[in-house]
């Protein structure tokens, strides 16, 4: 009997203005972490667009200042996908203030990349309702539909794991080591794609 198929989540994740000189660090992160990228746009919001994009914080005293913000540069978009796509990306950023996150969360993209709480690098939608409406105002286009977690993992070992691996099986071959096992492992723990990485504490 097969097993159930698992789906992934969707998320929104926004690359602020403050921040786009860096979104080729950023996105990187983001597929390390995990994430297919769906779908990635770069635009610019007016100030009316903005307000419809928060119009939840609408009556808010920041208000004015985020929608000035939002709309002063090039922003952007990034459909994201994977298992607990909303709950992990917002984990990833950290608190909203980027001042407060360098102290309780180092480590988090918004401590990294931030500078205060209005201009803290990145948008991660807050909930399922709320990731769909967002998704659907950056990609208009877009058709909401539930994705498979092995498309997710199949683009992760494509992009990561192969690779490496690859380079490993053909040292292993020229080395000809007695106990192949383990110097494939050793060989692993120092070529981790992943460091040096960040540790997220997550």
């Amino acid at each position: 009997m097969n097993a159930p198929r698992v789906y992934v989540e969707r998320t929104l994740a926004v690359v602020k203005p403050d921040a786009v000189e860096k979104v080729k660090e950023i996105e990187d992160i983001i597929l390390r972490s995990g994430f297919t990228i769906l779908q990635k746009r770069t635009l610019q919001l007016s100030p009316a667009q903005c307000s419809d994009f928060y119009a939840e914080h609408y009556g808010k005293a920041f208000f004015p200042s985020l929608t000035a913000f939002m709309s002063s540069g090039p922003i952007i978009a990034l459909a994201l996908a994977r298992e607990n796509a909303i709950a992990y990306w917002r984990s990833l950023m950290g608190p909203v203030n980027s001042t407060k996150a360098r102290e309780s969360h180092p480590h988090c993209l918004r401590a990294r990349y931030g500078d205060s709480e209005l201009r803290n690098a990145l948008h991660g939608s807050d909930n399922f309702t709320a990731a769909e409406r967002e998704i659907k105002f950056m990609f208009p286009n877009s058709v909401i539909e539930p994705i498979p977690v092995e498309a997710a993992v199949k683009d992760y070992l494509n992009r990561y794991v192969n690779p490496t691996l690859h380079k490993g099986l053909t040292e292993l071959c020229k080395n000809k080591p007695a106990d192949p096992f383990m110097w494939l492992a050793d060989w692993l723990m120092k070529n981790n794609p992943n460091k040096p990485g960040l540790s997220f504490g997550l």
